[in-house]
């Protein structure tokens, strides 16, 4: 499974992508100005630091506008997903700019109707939102695994992209699934190493190492 960082924090992009945990990145606008950056400079620089795709969100609702926005954004680099919501304005936009070649990333869908939908006009990527669903009283992984039913049903292209994403028990849910990709916070990625157990075992062979008197070294 992919992950991909949900944030617009340069140097928390630059530190994981160092790691080699990061396959792409999400933005949307709350993100870019929580950042304090330009909306098009940010993106711009997120695209450079990352290979895979970088989601770039359309600000408009209607149709003309936004997939004049979703040409834009898709010309400032070749890895941008321009984003789209799952509205019927939304769709019309996804399927045209799907036949041209762009990629697309539909967004807040919160039914596998929607998500059928949005295959069947070429989304590259769903984007279900299982915390707001949780949040609701409902279980947003049953909504993952209903999308991952359909599409392997009918073979379809477009990969689940797992959003909202709150516990990391929720990246790993998904990646049992069979979701194709898992979009985070950074700290729900430090989430997904950090142990007590790991930290106190690693304790307990220094605290054996040392009472040998002997230097932290091998060589």
């Amino acid at each position: 499974m992919k992950f991909f960082l949900d944030t617009a924090e340069i140097e928390q992009i630059q530190h994981y992508a160092a790691l080699g945990l990061v396959d792409g990145v999400t933005t949307n606008p709350s993100l870019i100005a929580k950042s304090g950056g330009d909306f098009l400079a940010v993106i711009q620089e997120i695209a450079q630091l990352i290979p895979g795709p970088v989601s770039a969100e359309c600000l408009a609702t209607d149709v003309a506008t936004m997939e004049q926005e979703g040409r834009y954004l898709a010309g400032l680099a070749e890895n941008i997903a321009v984003k789209v919501p799952l509205t019927v304005e939304g769709l019309k936009v996804c399927k045209v700019l799907s036949d041209d070649g762009i990629v697309v990333n539909v967004t807040l869908c919160f039914s596998a109707a929607q998500a059928l939908l949005a295959a069947k006009v070429g989304a590259r990527f769903i984007s279900p939102f299982v915390g707001r669903l949780d949040d609701l009283g409902e279980c947003g992984m049953d909504l993952v695994a209903s999308i991952r039913e359909i599409y392997d049903q009918y073979a379809f292209d477009t990969e689940i992209l797992v959003a909202s994403v709150r516990p990391p028990l929720h990246v790993v849910e998904a990646a049992t699934i069979g979701a194709d990709v898992a979009t985070m916070p950074p700290k729900v990625l430090a989430q997904l190493y950090n142990h007590p157990l790991t930290d106190k075992g690693l304790a307990a062979f220094l605290a054996d190492w040392d009472a040998t008197g002997k230097p932290r070294k091998i060589l």
